[in-house]
């Protein structure tokens, strides 16, 4: 049984990698550097590149399944702004883990290759934290997670009209 919403049960999977790739990147440097195989110290980077790219799209994807509903409760500019930073946090993560994999290359080509991975790794911990900042607006700012307890889902009514003064409040007039 999959839980429903499904989107906020993955959606942290992508923030923490983005949060240890960093780290990977630099241990796997570090032991290179201390005079470790380059290619087997940069396995744990790669895998956790690849597993980065593959979380973000699996949020990508739950996210774009469960819009039209949440665009019962929030408005639509609001959600397409989350997405458009959600996908381009995927094709980041997604670049990052192809110059990872480059990074298996000898010589001065994979140096290169571990050395960008790691810069890239730290800018998708900004990015990471700009997409769960605007995903945790939607919930808890403009009341995205009414549309899970909304009369519209057979929720109480407080919740539907809780976000409806939200949106009020906020200046978001929900389009009809």
């Amino acid at each position: 049984m999959l839980l429903d919403p499904l989107h906020p049960a993955v959606v942290h999977f992508p923030v923490v990698l983005a949060f240890l790739l960093p780290l990977f990147a630099a241990g796997a440097l570090w032991a290179i550097r201390r005079g470790a195989a380059p290619r087997r110290a940069w396995l744990l980077p790669i895998a956790g590149a690849a597993a980065l790219a593959l979380s973000a799209w699996v949020a990508v994807e739950t996210g774009e399944a469960q819009t039209e509903r949440v665009e019962r409760v929030v408005s639509e500019q609001v959600i397409e702004g989350h997405e458009e930073m959600a996908e381009a946090f995927l094709a980041a993560t997604a670049a990052v883990a192809v110059i990872a994999l480059a990074g298996l290359a000898g010589g001065l080509p994979g140096k290169a290759a571990r050395i960008v991975t790691a810069a890239g790794a730290l800018a998708l911990v900004g990015l990471a934290a700009r997409v769960g900042h605007s995903g945790g607006q939607l919930v808890y700012r403009h009341g995205a997670a009414s549309a899970y307890t909304s009369p519209l889902s057979g929720g109480n009514a407080q919740g539907k009209r809780a976000a409806v003064l939200r949106r009020a409040h906020d200046g978001d007039v929900p389009s009809q």
